[in-house]
Parts: structure tokens; sequence; C-alpha cells
């Protein structure tokens, strides 16, 4: 993949803005979803015309031909999965902007993710901070942020700590703050960028589009969202909204 991108990017990849990668690369993934879907299609369809024919063998044969085939169509829905995700990635760009009170959705997702923090010994701290102005914002697209870097906070704390979400109110500068900070080992020294390219991770069983996905959403809403490691340990994430113009500097 990394290889696939650097053809895709050119020779010399610094020669593109931020912006321009990042519009190359949602055409990349939107061609190669296509691309791939079509086979895939044929062979779920081919998959379960197999599991058909198998009604007719003896028991012994039928049951070991069917575990096969049940791990591959398994197999398929993830890849199918997988590409869903890429083509909604590549149409990231598209919001349903709206009246969106952000206060709300971070107590949504403190109660959605409060059950799996517990499991693990882990306090889900929201600040309790004054109400915040309305956004014009797609409230469904910024809760996918904050699910994904509380998970992302969850993760990487493991057991026996605490992940706190402070919201605030920055309308000298134009925004609303919202910090997601945890106890756990905080941020490798010279990944703090890295960790936002996709398909860069540093867990085992993860796909390295986590934190690309905030990126990506915090982007088309005229956002951005920063890493950086607090000197009492653990790691920072800290998403930057833009205000409506007439609550700018008001406050």
């Amino acid at each position: 993949m990394k290889t696939l991108l650097a053809k895709a990017l050119g020779p010399d990849e610094a020669q593109f803005a931020v912006d321009e990668k990042r519009e190359l690369l949602a055409r990349l993934l939107s061609r190669l979803a296509h691309e791939i879907r079509n086979p895939l299609s044929s062979l779920d369809i081919h998959v379960q015309l197999l599991a058909e024919d198998l009604a007719g063998l003896p028991e012994a044969m039928r049951q070991s031909a069917t575990d096969r085939v049940e791990i591959l169509r398994g197999e398929i829905h993830r890849l199918d999965g997988i590409i869903r995700q890429f083509i909604r990635l590549a149409g990231q760009s598209e919001l349903d902007l709206q009246p969106t009170d952000l206060r709300r959705i971070l107590k949504h997702v403190r109660a959605l993710l409060e059950p799996e923090a517990a499991q693990r010994n882990i306090r889900l701290r929201l600040d309790p901070a004054a109400p915040l102005p309305t956004l014009h914002a797609d409230p469904g697209q910024l809760t996918q942020v904050f699910v994904n870097l509380v998970v992302n906070a969850i993760q990487s704390v493991g057991q026996a700590g605490h992940v706190d979400l402070r919201a605030s109110n920055l309308s000298a500068e134009g925004c609303i703050s919202v910090a997601v900070e945890d106890s756990g080992p905080g941020i490798p020294s010279g990944r703090l960028t890295a960790i936002f390219e996709p398909f860069f991770t540093t867990k085992e069983a993860g796909s390295g589009l986590g934190l690309w996905i905030v990126q990506q959403i915090v982007s088309a809403h005229g956002g951005s969202v920063r890493a950086s490691n607090r000197p009492e340990g653990g790691a920072r994430f800290e998403v930057r909204l833009p205000l409506p113009a007439e609550v700018q500097g008001a406050g």
C-alpha cells in the first residue's frame, strides 16, 4: 500500500500541499473501492451457490466443506465492510450542516463508551464547563470524531487510569476547543504527526484509519486536530472547530 500511494503521489511528495495529498488519496480510495467491489460481489454470489451445491454431499464431507465456505463468506463480508468504509472516506467532505449542540454530543459519547471504560477500570470524565455556543456542523460525523478519539484513548490506557474530555469556548480565537486527554503511555517521540497518516498504527489489530478519519472530518469542518504529550504523562488530542461568525469574538 505504501508503494502504491507513493506512485500515486509522484516521485516528489513534498511538492504537494497537505490538502492536495488528502484530495488525491480520497480519489485513490474511491477508485480502489469501486474496482475491488465488482469482483468481490461476484465472489459472494459464487460462494452462496457453492453452499447450495454442498447440500447434496454426504454428511461428513458436507460439514467440513461448509465450515470452509463459512470462513470464505465471513472474509468476503469483512472485505466488503472495508470497501464501504473507503467509499465513505472518499466522500467525507459532504457534510450535513445543521445547528449542533457539541456538549450534547460529548455527553452522548461518554454515555456510549462509559461501560467499556468501566470494564477496564478507566474513569471516563467530562469536564462540566458552561454551555457552549451552537455550531453549524454535521452532528453524526462529529460524534464519530469523538468516539474515535475516546476509543483510541481507552485502548492506549489499557487498564486502570482515566480519560478526560474538556471543552472550552475560545470565542476570542473564533473556535471551540475539545481536548481528549488520557493517562496512558503517551505518543512515541517523532510520531506526533505520523499518527494521522492513513494506515499508520502502533496497535497489532489496528487499521490505521481511525485518527485519519478524525482528521478528515475535522478538516472538512474547517477545523484542526493536534496531538501532543501531556507534561504529567499521557496523550492529548485537541480538536478546534470554528464558531459561527455571529458569535466569534463574543464573551
